[in-house]
């Protein structure tokens, strides 16, 4: 018996509590639980639903890069990856970050992270936008508040069938020395490799792994799904116009606010949904801004 035949099954069952629980209390308790195993077993099949894109089960990479405003909003872009890197954690995805490009004083200007697991990039691009964060600011000595900015895109991984033809003439590849926190570990050679795209100035980077030759395969991976996703908008242009779910460069077009001061709440703009619960948000708990954005709920106030 498969999930739906299963669900309807249960719900006739529920008719037959409805009939009995103005008699009994005990029932009545009972057909409360299962209405809400109902409900959530409802989500769960409708969810299944809108990842059944073509796209979406597959493995995708998440960039973050800062907005304007200097150290404040490259310190919130890595409050961001350590944010999903606890996410990923949760949800026990295979993750790797193959871009990380540290700020001269704090934070960083650039991180990308590849993904694999069930349905990455289907969950994840609920994710693209502006993140927007309010907060007293650790970097000013007259400790007001500031507003910082980031962006989140997530590109699909190629897929194998979709022949992405990258000609080596087209290509600069430059290698450097990977930046870091300096130490033992840090390689002290040339092995960090910065690939650009001449026909569509796509350029990435990878120094994370030790040697230039898997860093030149990380970075012709990444390189990859950049001009996969662009082949993507250039099909569906004249349709959805893909290319605007990135989100204004100026900042203006924000998912989600996170707000330390006055007041501590974070808010998904699209659907309304809120928490208090900072901490537990910037330790990876985003599942519900997810779910609730894939099925397309939107939470309206009483009186609204």
């Amino acid at each position: 018996m498969d999930g739906y035949e299963a669900l309807f099954k249960d719900s006739e069952d529920f008719e037959v509590y409805l009939e009995l629980m103005e008699e009994d209390e005990e029932t009545a308790n009972e057909a409360e639980e299962a209405l809400l195993d109902i409900a959530e077993r409802v989500d769960q099949l409708e969810l299944k639903t809108m990842l059944s894109g073509p796209l979406d089960q597959k493995g995708c990479i998440l960039t973050i890069k800062p907005g304007a405003g200097g150290t404040e909003s490259q310190d919130w872009a890595q409050m961001l990856m350590r944010m999903y890197l606890r996410y990923l954690e949760r949800m026990e995805y295979n993750f790797q970050v193959i871009e990380l490009i540290p700020g001269e004083e704090a934070g960083i200007k650039s991180a990308a992270i590849e993904i694999e697991g069930d349905h990455p990039y289907g969950y994840l691009r609920a994710e693209i936008g502006v993140h927007r964060l309010v907060r007293i600011s650790p970097f000013d000595a007259n400790s007001r508040r500031h507003t910082s900015f980031a962006a989140v895109f997530v590109y699909p991984k190629a897929d194998e069938n979709v022949q992405i033809e990258i000609n080596p003439a087209d290509l600069r590849i430059d290698t450097f020395r990977a930046s870091g926190a300096g130490g033992q570990h840090v390689n002290k050679t040339d092995s960090a490799i910065r690939i650009t795209h001449n026909p569509t100035g796509v350029v990435v980077t990878c120094q994370n792994e030790r040697s230039q030759h898997r860093n030149k395969e990380k970075a012709m991976g990444f390189l990859r799904a950049r001009l996969f996703q662009l082949k993507l908008e250039e099909d569906e242009k004249e349709k959805a116009k893909l290319e605007e779910t990135k989100g204004d460069n100026a900042w203006g077009n924000q998912i989600r606010s996170y707000v330390f001061h006055p007041y501590r709440m974070v808010k998904d703009v699209r659907t309304g949904v809120e928490t208090s619960s900072v901490d537990d948000v910037m330790d990876g708990d985003i599942h519900q801004f997810i779910t609730e954005f894939l099925l397309g709920r939107k939470r309206v106030r009483a009186g609204n």
